[in-house]
């Protein structure tokens, strides 16, 4: 608080501002710590990353040409609940999404499933996520293939690969930064509520 007052041309002692707030009952929030959630440490085969960070709607063209695929968490009081989206590179609006309590590949899946369903999408929609395991496991990619989506996936370790994806849970992360959910449930109303927003589900 101290940083940020003085960069904004204020000159007040820290002293002085630590007991300001502590008078109005106010104290910084700490950033929670962080999970990783793409283990790309596995033997599964990884695509080529196809994409190539071409994320301009311009150059996307139209819905349904370009998919993206990402995994954030959501800590609660009864542990992290895992969010799974596909997102249409076109609109910027998720199509797909599923939340678990566990990273097992059925998240991912059902929420790839939930877009297939409300899309329909012919073949050829090129699908990009990160080299996490979810997304490189053979029942993901089968289920790719049988719907005729080609698969594209980041570098290791390069999170601006998958950019957008990247982006929309900062943007998430932000309008539910005040959230303190007890339980798993109570997050996943806070989510359905988002949701509820046309400007972030797009519901076919």
């Amino acid at each position: 608080m101290h940083e940020e007052l003085k960069a904004q041309g204020q000159r007040h002692g820290e002293q002085r501002i630590a007991r300001l707030m502590q008078a109005d009952g106010l104290r910084a929030k700490t950033r929670r710590r962080y999970w990783v959630t793409t283990d790309s440490r596995h033997e599964h085969p990884v695509a080529p990353n196809t994409l190539d960070r071409r994320f301009a709607v311009a150059q996307v063209g139209a819905p349904n040409r370009v998919w993206v695929g990402d995994i954030t968490d959501l800590a609660t009081g009864e542990g992290w609940l895992y969010l799974a989206v596909i997102l249409d590179l076109a609109s910027r609006r998720v199509i797909g999404w599923a939340m678990r309590h566990t990273l097992e590949g059925a998240l991912t899946r059902d929420a790839l499933l939930m877009a297939l369903q409300g899309r329909q999408p012919g073949p050829g929609v090129l699908h990009h996520t990160n080299r996490g395991s979810q997304y490189a496991a053979g029942e993901y990619r089968g289920l790719l293939a049988a719907h005729g989506l080609d698969c594209s996936m980041s570098r290791v370790g390069d999170c601006w690969d998958n950019a957008v994806s990247e982006s929309f849970f900062a943007t998430l992360q932000r309008e539910l930064k005040d959230a303190d959910w007890a339980t798993r449930d109570a997050a996943r109303t806070a989510v359905f509520e988002y949701w509820s927003s046309p400007v972030s589900v797009d519901g076919g």
